[in-house]
């Protein structure tokens, strides 16, 4: 047997099963992490308790927003319109 036919059979049995069998199973492991997540490709998917804990710290700044305009109110009432 000569040197490229050496290589060449173990090349071509690699990317006759190998490769197709590691194609599949690559897309069915990344299909269930999808179903386990319930998230479609470009979808984040977020925990209950970091989405509530992000909606308190949007009130929270709401209300510090609101504190401020009203202190800018009293303290210089043309602010609003600058």
């Amino acid at each position: 047997m000569t040197f490229p036919w050496a290589l060449a059979v173990p090349g071509i049995i690699f990317f006759v099963f190998i490769v197709p069998l590691w194609i599949t199973y690559h897309y069915i492991t990344v299909w269930m992490r999808m179903r386990a997540g319930a998230a479609s490709p470009g979808k984040v998917v977020i925990e209950r308790a970091e989405l509530d804990r992000m909606r308190v710290l949007g009130e929270r700044l709401e209300q510090r927003i609101e504190s401020l305009e009203t202190i800018l109110d009293a303290e210089a009432p043309e602010w609003r319109k600058r």
